[in-house]
């Protein structure tokens, strides 16, 4: 990650699996692929004066260590831990010592899914959290990223 722009950057991090968007379980997460994700990202970013660093990791170590990276490079953090979301205290713990307003992002609503899934860890160290309206949710959640921004200006 690099602040080479002078727009505020915000990470966008996807944790396992979601590289294989578009062909697992496509009732459930539809059919759009990561790089659709990524492109909705960077049309956004672009609309909303924000430079976007999109990364996917199926490593829960190389994922804390993105989130670490942020500290002091980063203005804030979009982040779809995925199966790490009900499991890592560690990427929590990660989020919390960034001191980054933090938007935590599921394709599917967690809450309508299997009883595991309703519980996340990341959530307590997020600004917001938003789930249940596909891959629009990424354009949700960086348009309330560069309102918290402007707000902390």
């Amino acid at each position: 990650m690099s602040l080479s722009s002078p727009l505020p950057l915000v990470a966008v991090l996807n944790g396992p699996n979601m590289n294989m968007l578009g062909l697992r379980e496509p009732e459930l997460y539809g059919r759009a692929t990561l790089d659709d994700v990524e492109a909705l990202c960077a049309e956004a970013g672009e609309q909303l004066g924000l430079a976007i660093d999109f990364r996917q990791t199926n490593g829960e170590g190389e994922l804390i260590s993105w989130v670490q990276e942020c500290r002091g490079r980063a203005a804030g953090i979009v982040v779809n831990p995925a199966g790490y979301t009900s499991t890592s205290i560690a990427l929590l713990d990660a989020l919390l010592s960034t001191q980054l307003p933090v938007i935590e992002v599921h394709i599917t609503n967690i809450h309508r899914r299997e009883e595991f899934r309703h519980h996340s860890f990341v959530s307590r160290g997020a600004t917001g959290v938003i789930c249940g309206l596909g891959i629009a949710g990424y354009r949700y959640a960086l348009t309330a990223m560069a309102d918290l921004l402007e707000a902390q200006e």
